[in-house]
């Protein structure tokens, strides 16, 4: 709806990646250095984790974007814990191979014969997985086997991995993957963008929406911005997109630091964080001897527990107030929506006399 309103021909902070979107923030033009790196190297394992959100999605659809398929054939593998012989069969479909009824050696032998057969093309082939942390450790070890493949002393196929953290700890943790952790080339993590990027980032956005000037920001509004979403990508496209509608609905012009505080705190109560669990209580140590046989302090007396009823009834109560608050936020933005569908009807309607 906010499109509409503020005249842009497509939505800029949608959280589908799409690489027409893409924008250099420090972190993922090195990210893109290193990928280059490999890309001249044509051999290997280049890995690039990040936290959830950070932006590996979009880095790997910008690379594609940037590959001539005259000189790679790219398979591209979104990881959903693929064990190794379903990993194997998928990568024989990329490459156009029938492997119903094929057992493993059969599956390797006409993946190798069809490795041969891009390169002859004068292509080099190029396998992505994304997620890679949901691979098992079968499943990695059969790539290895798969960045083995070789002809006339060149590798036929170049594996990138892109996966959270705790890939990366994986991989530097695990006695298993040494042989893999010797053919990787070139490491980075992504980090969430700089204070001082996010401005520029959601102008560049904006722009490439068709955005000629509505709305307008002040510049208190970008470090609440950045505080919020912590300059991870996908959060502030989320809360961008809060904001325009915010704004929309209310037919702001301006977004200063007072909107953005606003829309976050609507946020916070429809999606309130979950509170920590207590810590667990360690067992009691059994009390030393008094071999002085002196009178031993009374133990301090346990706080009296609050009964389980009282609990509930303060939850309930909560729960209450703030399902009263959200009915009283969406009761204002009916009523808004409303009033603005009435206001367009009514410039449609002719006025009588009118040429």
């Amino acid at each position: 709806m906010y499109e509409t309103f503020f005249g842009f021909h497509d939505r800029p902070f949608q959280l589908t990646p799409d690489p027409r979107f893409w924008f250099d923030t420090a972190t993922h033009k090195k990210a893109m250095a290193y990928l280059g790196y490999g890309l001249a190297q044509g051999e290997g394992f280049i890995v690039i984790t990040g936290d959830i959100g950070a932006g590996k999605t979009t880095l790997v659809g910008h690379l594609m974007d940037k590959i001539d398929p005259a000189n790679l054939k790219v398979i591209k593998i979104v990881s959903t814990a693929i064990e190794a012989d379903d990993l194997l069969r998928i990568v024989a479909t990329g490459l156009g191979i029938d492997h119903a009824g094929k057992n493993k050696a059969e599956l390797l032998l006409l993946i190798e014969r069809g490795l041969h057969g891009v390169a002859r093309t004068g292509r080099r082939t190029l396998l992505i997985i994304d997620e890679s942390q949901a691979l098992p450790t079968s499943a990695l070890e059969e790539l290895r086997m798969l960045s083995n493949f070789q002809a006339g002393g060149h590798a036929l196929v170049q594996i990138f991995l892109l996966g959270q953290p705790e890939f990366r700890e994986r991989l530097n943790g695990s006695a298993r993957l040494e042989q893999l952790r010797q053919r990787v080339i070139a490491v980075h993590h992504l980090d969430p963008m700089e204070a001082d990027e996010v401005a520029d980032y959601v102008g560049h956005r904006l722009q490439i929406a068709g955005w000629t000037g509505r709305p307008n920001f002040t510049e208190d509004a970008f470090p609440v911005l950045y505080r919020a979403s912590e300059g991870v990508p996908r959060r502030l496209n989320q809360l961008m997109s809060r904001v325009l509608l915010h704004a929309a609905v209310g037919e702001i012009e301006l977004i200063d630091a007072r909107v953005v505080r606003a829309v976050v705190n609507d946020q916070r109560r429809e999606m309130p964080p979950v509170a920590a669990q207590p810590a667990p209580v360690a067992p009691e140590r059994p009390a030393a001897a008094n071999t002085n046989h002196e009178e031993a302090e009374p133990a301090p007396a346990a706080p009296t527990p609050t009964p389980v009823s009282a609990i509930d009834d303060e939850r309930l109560a909560m729960l209450e107030a703030r399902i009263a608050e959200q009915d009283a936020a969406l009761r204002r933005v009916l009523t808004l929506l409303i009033d603005w569908v009435e206001r367009d009807e009514l410039r449609d309607v002719p006025v009588r006399g009118a040429a």
